[in-house]
């Protein structure tokens, strides 16, 4: 009896301890996971047998000692060579029991290297790793030193190791901060718990020495608050004698002052537990506060919360769908070429066939699609593709109808769920319905998601998951129910991979769809226990849900009002076009006279090089460079040092009577329209002075010309040579005068000077 009060006292310490610890670090919980998922993403992920897709930490030589030492989370590592063939069979285990424990992670997290690299060949020497695959444990808190506990001989189905993992999990000191205690409870200690804790509600799983039910349920809820789980031994005979336990495993629900309630599920396993516990009123992840409640009575359109039936579908969330894919998305691409082109017509084609839309929809749709197969050449634009959507040549009774209406869609918040709920929807319909129509290809639909995905999704990290599993298991969709079930399976695995990130809506968390409350019969358990799927009625289920007769069309708007805002749009785009080609060709008129005077002086410019052609010899054409010349500073042709003068002033003559003359011309039909536009603007006989100054000065820019003219007659042009002999003789004349001046006025001195004498 002493040994047991001391078990219970020790129990009570840990568990007052554990309770103690889980409310200092529920709040550091969600810092942690984002943390964590910021080291998913720096890790070199892609390299090896997993990818980011798959939620295991890859360890490299630059990253292992974050991971392994100090970490406040237990570590099992997967030490595995990509050559070898083993390792790649036990990859999809691994990756199974990756998404088996995915709400344990702030107490136990996957990791794997690759040793076949070389440059991770010395961490794994490190670890004395001489055989692949090696599991090894390390404990949280791990030294330097550690060298981790090897997992041996559970390589080959999930739930023994996910066992295996709990028993070394509880062997660990020191305990990770995030974890609850694993060990059994008694009733002392849930009177102290209930003490100390504020806790909405207790849940205490009943079962055997043997079972980890109550343990894994334990792990898998410790991200949720307002609820704890506690397990209790069928030996613990107060508990189940107060309560009237009889089957093993139960669950009850424990309050203050002793009040108690069996929780009901289908079936007394892991999973069902799972799902009941998480949907109780007040739990919610750690980290995400309570949905908040919404008002009816919004103004704002979008933010007037619909009530609906969560068991169906609605067109009002599809056609939401489809507008904000055409209208919004695609407009993100101006032009559509090579793979996004093929992409774009896969993806309208099975619109096209299988949507189960209205008529007006489906018209349009047909028509985008025709229109398309019709276009022969390798690339289409945006602006095109948006004439034919807007239904610009108004086909009869074609129409997509504008703007958003979510209802089963709708998030709890305006940023949560909408699109990506609403594009799972419609892959999901359209796969029921081409089995329903028998096409030629099982796999055309998904192929055009995966193509739209991939070209056209704006998540581009969610786009790159698709696409992973899409290459790895796409080619198992073999048949038209084999398309559906991997779809469904592939949406759960997302659904699993995004669960508690910040994505996730509160009122709607990720959870394996289709859950027990909407098809009981879709579940079932393995001989040992193990959760299991049904598939026929998984698939009896998506076809009923997803059928083109269950659809509800509440909320939708009038078809004709839907053809009357087309019209008015239509009648608005038309009445636009016609004011901008109004208004571009009062701009063209009144641009008209400076274009017709453009155009003439181009005219008489080309007529005046035309003339100086002629006027030149075909031998003497050569490629001329401007520069100025001496008299007048104006530009001239320079040509060869030794020139016939004669010719070239000959050709010089002719060339500036040619510009003169056309200049003239001109200039008076410049004055000349000048003069009849103010007399039409003015409407008056007599010509105010300042226009007719402005004429005078128009007129005297003839005699500046012709002086001009006679100023650039002097401008022959001479080359090189002829102003270097120039200059000498202007030198050489000017020494001989001045020697003949000096000869001169000497004689005259010397004549003087002998008259004077006696």
């Amino acid at each position: 009896m002493n040994q047991l009060a001391k078990m219970a006292r020790r129990s009570n310490r840990a568990s007052s301890r554990s309770s103690r610890e889980m409310t200092k670090y529920s709040r550091h919980v969600a810092v942690f996971r984002l943390t964590f998922c910021l080291l998913l993403l720096s890790t070199v992920a892609e390299a090896g047998l997993y990818t980011t897709s798959d939620q295991i930490v890859a360890i490299s030589l630059d990253n292992y000692k974050s991971v392994l030492v100090n970490s406040s989370s237990a570590i099992v590592v997967e030490f595995y060579a990509s050559w070898c063939g083993h390792c790649i069979a036990f990859s999809p285990v691994y990756k199974r029991l990756a998404r088996d424990i995915k709400e344990w992670k702030p107490a136990v997290d996957l990791a794997a290297i690759d040793c076949a690299d070389e440059n991770n060949r010395k961490v794994c020497s490190n670890f004395s790793i001489t055989g692949y695959p090696t599991l090894k444990f390390f404990h949280a808190f791990g030294r330097k030193d550690s060298t981790g506990q090897r997992i041996k001989g559970v390589l080959h189905d999930v739930q023994a190791l996910r066992h295996e993992i709990i028993d070394l999990m509880e062997k660990q000191d020191p305990w990770p901060p995030a974890c609850p205690p694993l060990e059994p409870t008694s009733q002392a200690e849930i009177d102290i718990f209930l003490e100390t804790n504020n806790v909405r509600h207790l849940a205490l799983i009943f079962e055997n020495v043997s079972s980890y039910i109550g343990r894994e349920v334990i792990l898998d809820l410790l991200q949720f608050e307002n609820i704890a789980v506690r397990r209790v031994l069928s030996t613990e005979d107060d508990l189940v004698t107060k309560l009237g336990v009889t089957e093993f495993p139960s669950c009850y629900l424990y309050y203050p002052g002793g009040n108690y309630t069996r929780l009901k599920v289908n079936i007394e396993a892991r999973t069902f537990y799972l799902y009941a516990l998480q949907g109780l009123p007040g739990v919610v992840r750690s980290g995400k506060s309570a949905p908040a409640t919404r008002d009816n009575t919004s103004k704002s359109i979008e933010e007037v919360w619909r009530p609906h039936n969560r068991s169906r579908v609605y067109m009002a969330d599809l056609e939401s769908t489809l507008h904000y894919s055409l209208r919004v998305e695609l407009a993100a691409h101006p032009v559509f070429t090579g793979e996004a082109l093929t992409s774009l017509r896969n993806y309208i084609s099975v619109l096209a066939k299988y949507f189960p839309g209205r008529p007006i929809l489906m018209n349009l749709l047909k028509s985008l699609s025709l229109w398309l197969d019709n276009q022969t050449g390798d690339q289409v634009s945006y602006q095109a593709f948006s004439e034919i959507l807007e239904n610009s040549v108004q086909v009869p009774d074609a129409a997509l109808p504008e703007g958003v209406r979510w209802v089963s869609c709708q998030g709890s918040q305006p940023h949560l769920r909408r699109y990506p709920c609403g594009m799972w929807t419609l892959f999901h319909l359209l796969t029921i319905q081409a089995k329903k129509f028998g096409g030629s290809d099982p796999k055309e639909v998904l192929n055009a998601m995966t193509g739209y995905i991939s070209n056209f999704f704006g998540c581009r990290p969610c786009a790159e998951h698709f696409e992973n599993m899409a290459k790895e298991s796409l080619t198992e969709a073999k048949t038209f129910t084999d398309s559906i079930l991997w779809l469904w399976s592939r949406h759960n695995r997302v659904n699993n991979r995004i669960a508690g990130a910040l994505s996730e809506d509160p009122k709607f968390p990720k959870i394996q769809w289709p859950p027990p409350d909407l098809c009981a019969d879709c579940h079932t358990v393995k001989d040992n226990g193990e959760h299991k799927w049904n598939t026929q009625q998984v698939l009896l289920f998506l076809q009923k849900y997803y059928s083109a007769e269950g659809i509800l069309t509440d909320y939708l708007e009038d078809e004709s009002e839907v053809l009357a805002k087309q019209k008015l749009k239509h009648a608005s785009l038309l009445q636009t076009e016609a004011q901008k080609r109004i208004e571009r060709e009062a701009l063209e008129k009144a641009n008209a006279p400076n274009i017709a005077a453009q155009k003439e002086e181009e005219e008489v410019a080309d007529e005046d090089e035309e003339a100086g052609k002629a006027l030149e010899p075909d031998g003497d054409r050569r490629q001329m460079i401007r520069r100025p010349s001496i008299v007048g500073m104006k530009p001239r042709e320079v040509r060869e040092d030794i020139v016939d003068l004669d010719s070239v002033v000959n050709r010089h003559f002719k060339a500036k009577a040619a510009q003169v003359a056309t200049s003239s011309r001109v200039k008076r039909r410049t004055l000349q329209r000048n003069r009849e536009e103010r007399d039409s603007r003015l409407g008056a006989v007599l010509i105010d002075p300042n226009v007719a100054s402005d004429e005078r000065d128009l007129s005297d820019d003839g005699g500046l010309a012709r002086r001009a003219r006679w100023m650039s007659m002097l401008s022959i042009g001479f080359s090189k040579v002829d102003v270097s002999l120039c200059v000498i003789l202007y030198f050489m004349s000017s020494t001989c005068l001045l020697a003949m001046y000096i000869f001169f006025k000497t004689r005259l001195r010397l004549r003087r000077a002998k008259v004077s004498l006696p």
